[in-house]
Order: structure tokens, then C-alpha cells, then sequence
């Protein structure tokens, strides 16, 4: 692959020719980039003498780029530094809450930039990330690290930082993070001591503030537990003007099928994306039963009633799950494992799924589409997220962000079965 000449930071309004790349139907062709924007895409070698700057990809696989919808950035990395009991949600919220008082900007930034720098290399061009408010803050610093880190970043992701309220937020405080860039404004409804009244609470703050919702909903294995009921009631009843999103879910997944039709329904009516978060979910629920439930939301019947159904990675590396490579392709692996999801579904919640609820426009090697790309050395889709190689490149807007390049040796001569 010649990878002279199209350099890193590749003026947007430039003309790009990607050439010999595959598509999933197995076609090979030349895609034309300008002005952040894929135009044209013609058959291999039918692009040769038109101007433009040429990229050979040498029949790297080429992909609308995955996003990643639901991240925690402040808390990334921190698992060997944080005294946590392995795999309990409340043992792991009451850890990190001690552990993280009086965090300093310098730390946050060094563990979330790695993270920014994996999520990148995978190919993500677009991330949104939680980030924790303690109730005690004057100055929410590990909001205001991650919006200028949302800036630093511009260039390379589109960065999405949601505050999460509790409780125990004040009102001033959630009006603090608005006027500071927070793009929405989320909760966990499902552990207060009254969840519905936290629900009301928290639907009422974004409207006051005009902000949309990315709400950590009912992340437990309760059938009982149903707050996406109460807010999709809320969002219909409120006429609720901004867009929605329903992270976790899982209790959904408990529900048997003749409950759980009419609030697959509502949450469709009420146009509420869901997001499914198979690694951290799989991690923290069911320990202790016989048998033990996947702890999944009900994936296959949301996607059959039409709700947008997206996949993200949760958290990496820290008290609530010490697994994880920031790899959008490991999600999509997983949700065609545990969720029995096709490898064409399990991509998609990766990718336009997940840039839907981002609320970002389409993207991919199609005439039209944002040119936010992933070329990625695979014969097929199949191999792509089934092996996951980290030989990549990315393309967000049409310029070079990131270069992966793999290099496999094997030594060791290897023996005939008819002897030596």
C-alpha cells in the first residue's frame, strides 16, 4: 500500500481519490472525497488521470468509520489504582466515589487521552462520554477537563460530554454544567429512592435548560425496575422537543413478552434511542444466580418495533469493569455473540445506529454520506469484526487521523508430516 501521499490533516475542501478499495459486497472501487463529503464512487482503475490527491488502499475493506455512544473518559484506566471488590455496581460506584475526591486535571486528561487515542485508532470518529458530578462541587473539574478536551480533540473526534446528575445534584450545579458545554444531561434515575419522581426531575431539567437526555436506565436484572416506561410516558406526555437516548436497559431484558410489548412500543412512539452496552453489562450482571441471565436489554424486540438500537462500550479499565480495548469492533462482536444479532446488525449498532443517536448525520463509502471512513485489512465484514485487526486507517471528514500499521513475523521452520 502506498501511503506517500496522502498526509495526515488533509485539507477537508481537497480533492481525495481513495482507490482499490473493497466494499462489503465485495466490489472494488475508487471513492472521491471533497469537502468532507463523499461524491463519487466509481469501479477500480475508472478514476485514474482525474485530478484529485490519490490514496492507494490496496483492498483494505472500506466502512462508514463506528462511533463509540457511551463511554466514561474520567473514570477510564483507573482500575488498579481504585480498591474495588471485582464485579458489584454499588461496591464499584461507593470505590470510585471515595477513590476520585479531589482528582486533579492533570490525571484525568493522562487517563483519558489514552483512551481518546485507542478509540481513535479503532476507528471512531465520534464518542460521547459521561462524566461524574460529585454534589459538593463549586467547580466541576472533571467537566470542565473533558469539554477542553472536547475542544484539544476537535480535529481528530467529535466529542459529546454528558454530566450525570443524582440525587443529591443541586439544580445550580446542573444549570453549571449547560453553560459550561454540556451537550446533554443525563442520570441514573433507577437508584434513587424514588426513581419515577427522579425521572420527572431530570426531563424537567432539560427542558428548563433545552438540552436532550442520555439517561443510565434500570442497569439492574429488576423485572420491577421500569423507569424507560416512566420516561417515555414522559417524553410523549411533555411533548419533550429535544432528542433522547436510554442507556443500559437491562431490567427490559427480564421482562416477559406480553409486559414487555406495550413499552417497546411506547419507547418507540416516544422516539427514544437505546443503548446496549454488552461488555460492562455482561461484566457487572448476574453474579451470584443460577442460571446466570446474559443481563443484556432486550435487543431483538427493540430493533422489530423500529427503535434505534445502538452499541457501546462502557466503561474500560476501571472499577466497573477492568476489561475492555476501546475497540468499537469488540462491541460489535459481542452483540452478535450474546445478542444474537448478524454481523451486519451487530456493525450497524456500532456505526449508523450509533451515529443516529449522536444525532450525527450518515457516513460511509456511499455518494452523499459524511466521509468519516475506517479502511481496514479484512476480505469481508465478517473478518473484519470477527478478527478485529488493528491494521487500520481513519478518515474523519475525509482527512487521515490515524495510521495503524501491523507488522507479523513467525520464525521457525515448520516440519513436513512425512518427516523432519
Amino acid at each position: 500500500m502506498d501511503m506517500r501521499i496522502a498526509s495526515p490533516g488533509l485539507a477537508p475542501e481537497s480533492r481525495l481519490w481513495l482507490t482499490s478499495a473493497q466494499l462489503v459486497d465485495g466490489r472494488r472501487v475508487d471513492v472521491l472525497i471533497a469537502g468532507g463529503t463523499v461524491t463519487e464512487v466509481v469501479a477500480a482503475g475508472a478514476s485514474d488521470g482525474r485530478p484529485g490527491r490519490r490514496l492507494d488502499l490496496g483492498g483494505y475493506l472500506l466502512l462508514g468509520a463506528p462511533a463509540e455512544p457511551h463511554a466514561h473518559l474520567d473514570k477510564t484506566g483507573t482500575f488498579d489504582d481504585v480498591a474495588c471488590g471485582a464485579g458489584e455496581l454499588n461496591g464499584a460506584i461507593d470505590a470510585w466515589q471515595r477513590w476520585s475526591a479531589g482528582r486533579d486535571r492533570a490525571d484525568i486528561v493522562r487517563r483519558a487521552e489514552g483512551t481518546l487515542s485507542a478509540l481513535v485508532n479503532h476507528g471512531a470518529t465520534a464518542i460521547r462520554t459521561h462524566v461524574a458530578l460529585r454534589p459538593d462541587e463549586k467547580v466541576p473539574i472533571a467537566l470542565e477537563t473533558l469539554i477542553e478536551l472536547r475542544e484539544r480533540w476537535r480535529d481528530r473526534v467529535n466529542l459529546q460530554v454528558v454530566p450525570m446528575l443524582s440525587p443529591d445534584t443541586p439544580d445550580a450545579l446542573a444549570k453549571t454544567a449547560v453553560k459550561a458545554g454540556a451537550d446533554r444531561l443525563g442520570d441514573a434515575p433507577y437508584r434513587s429512592p424514588d426513581p419515577d419522581a427522579a425521572v420527572a426531575r431530570l426531563v424537567g431539567l432539560a427542558q428548563k435548560y433545552e438540552v436532550g437526555l442520555d439517561v443510565h436506565t434500570d442497569e439492574n436484572l429488576d423485572p420491577g425496575m421500569l423507569t424507560l416506561a416512566t420516561l417515555a410516558d414522559l417524553v410523549i406526555a411533555r411533548d419533550f422537543p429535544h432528542p433522547v437516548t436510554a442507556s443500559h436497559c437491562v431490567s427490559l431484558g427480564q421482562v416477559p413478552p406480553d409486559r414487555r410489548r406495550p413499552i417497546v412500543d411506547k419507547v418507540a412512539e416516544a422516539g427514544i434511542g437505546v443503548i446496549t452496552l454488552p461488555l460492562t453489562n455482561l461484566y457487572l450482571q448476574g453474579r451470584g444466580r443460577s442460571p446466570v441471565p446474559r443481563g443484556l436489554t432486550a435487543v431483538q424486540p427493540l430493533l422489530a418495533a423500529g427503535v434505534v438500537v445502538a452499541g457501546g462500550g462502557d466503561n474500560v479499565g476501571d472499577p466497573f469493569n477492568p476489561m475492555g480495548r476501546a475497540d468499537p469492533l469488540e462491541t460489535a462482536s459481542l452483540l452478535v455473540t450474546a445478542a444474537h444479532l448478524t454481523v451486519e446488525q451487530g456493525y450497524s449498532a456500532v456505526s449508523d445506529a450509533a451515529r443516529q443517536v449522536l444525532g450525527l448525520p450518515p457516513a460511509g463509502p456511499v455518494p452523499g454520506r459524511v466521509a468519516d471512513l475506517l479502511a481496514i485489512k479484512a476480505s469481508s465484514l465478517t473478518e473484519a469484526v470477527g478478527r478485529a485487526t488493528e491494521d487500520r486507517l481513519v478518515f474523519m471528514g475525509g482527512r487521515l487521523v490515524s495510521r495503524v500499521t501491523v507488522r507479523r513475523e513467525l520464525f521457525g521452520g515448520v516440519s513436513s508430516p512425512d518427516g523432519p
